[in-house]
């Protein structure tokens, strides 16, 4: 079957790289000169299912507030007279329940474990690496009440089995020793031990050479202008004014999908949630992470990628707005300078920004559309990189007639039909 996947980002390489294995002809169209070059270019380096959770949960809005207030704020909203920027934000407080933090929890977890096998088997089977470390994540709690919230996570932890260690000061520092020169005070950690990190950028480029050699054709440098559909099925894709025909199409273009999707009266609840970086080369050994630590009360996530240090976050709602704000780098030099002050140099860093599609609920859009031929794989937020492997792999099995691994009825965009 020849299938046309449209974005070569991590998900989109992924799913090409899956669709090939399962057999088909398989083509990726994609704006950019190489992949992996938007999204998934400089993230936090986290592949971390026990981390996964929804942004909508009891309490947010009032935290949201909260955060807005701070000088180093995790969340910052810069209103536009859009109103599927404000529908999406109603759509995203309906979900902050405790039973639908429950729900979306839940299923963003097993996506994630998943994804997390296929990763490993992927590695086993292709020797690939992309500065990849099996050393587990710590969420940082810096208060007491950060520390008495843990039990709700853990909860969802029990019942998806996924393995976990509640740590004091002293086990947060055997887990990370540079935690001992730390500036700022903490009081414990959660510990997700089956977690890993790696640099996306490294993964989808390398693995987008190893689908180029089983056969995959990428086409960058290639605008995509629009969809051509008849008889309730899509015919075409014209891209960089060339018309491509097409048997199944995948849509895994991030927040750019939702575009390209409206002109067929698919409208799907994905907006772009701008995200920053910055990348510190590492000037001592001893003072720099191991793995991931993630700082909770600045919604930071300071990585170890090889000879670097990633520190990445900030939820940005402001439309497709790519400037880099200067207080925005300022929150991440704050946190990993306070945390680990002998890493590294934070005045020559790089610094970055990406779009991270964003559901509502947290779960991405994985499945058919009410156009017969029409497949979607978007809307991962910040877990594009976590969910990525299993995400494609699901979706291959579907296009290929197979029973997928895993439970896959919710994370189709049939959910938000009620």
């Amino acid at each position: 079957m020849k299938i046309l996947v449209l974005g070569a980002g991590v998900v989109g390489t992924t799913t090409a790289y899956y669709l090939r294995e399962a057999g088909h002809e398989v083509t990726v169209l994609d704006r950019q000169p190489g992949a992996g070059l938007e999204t998934s270019f400089a993230n936090a380096g986290q592949v971390s299912p026990g981390y996964s959770a929804p942004w909508a949960g009891p309490g947010v809005p009032l935290k949201a507030i909260k955060w807005m207030m701070m000088t180093h704020r995790p969340l910052v909203i810069r209103p536009l007279l859009e109103p599927f920027m404000w529908r999406w934000m109603a759509l995203m407080l309906r979900n902050c329940t405790e039973a639908a933090y429950h729900v979306n929890k839940g299923r963003m977890v097993r996506l994630a474990e998943y994804s997390r096998d296929c990763l490993l088997a992927l590695r086993v089977d292709t020797a690939i690496r992309y500065d990849d470390r099996q050393r587990g994540t710590l969420q940082l709690f810096r208060t007491q009440k950060q520390l008495d919230h843990v039990a709700e996570d853990t909860a969802v932890l029990d019942e998806g089995g996924v393995p976990y260690n509640v740590l004091d000061h002293a086990g947060c520092v055997a887990a990370e020793p540079a935690l001992a020169h730390a500036k700022g005070t903490f009081l414990g950690g959660l510990q997700l031990p089956g977690d890993e990190t790696g640099d996306a950028h490294q993964f989808t480029q390398r693995l987008a050479a190893l689908a180029a050699e089983k056969g995959v054709v990428f086409q960058y440098g290639t605008e995509i202008e629009r969809i051509d559909q008849a008889g309730g099925r899509a015919t075409a894709v014209v891209a960089g004014g060339v018309t491509y025909p097409v048997d199944q199409l995948v849509v895994a273009l991030g927040s750019y999908s939702r575009k390209l999707l409206g002109p067929l009266g698919i409208d799907i609840p994905v907006y772009p949630v701008k995200g920053y970086s910055i990348t510190i080369p590492i000037e001592s050994e001893a003072g720099a992470p191991v793995s991931t630590v993630m700082d909770e009360t600045y919604k930071v996530a300071i990585t170890r990628l090889g000879d670097r240090i990633r520190v990445g976050g900030t939820a940005e709602l402001a439309g497709f707005s790519a400037v880099l704000s200067e207080p925005r780098r300022e929150t991440l030099a704050y946190s990993v300078s306070n945390l680990f002050p002998e890493g590294g140099d934070v005045k020559k860093a790089s610094f970055w920004t990406g779009l991270r599609p964003m559901t509502p609920d947290g779960t991405p859009i994985i499945g058919r559309t009410k156009i017969d031929n029409l497949w979607l794989n978007t809307g991962h937020g910040t877990l594009g990189w976590t969910m990525s492997c299993g995400s494609a792999r699901v979706l291959a099995d579907l296009i290929s007639g197979k029973q997928p691994d895993i439970q896959f009825d919710d994370l189709a965009i049939s959910r938000y039909a009620a």
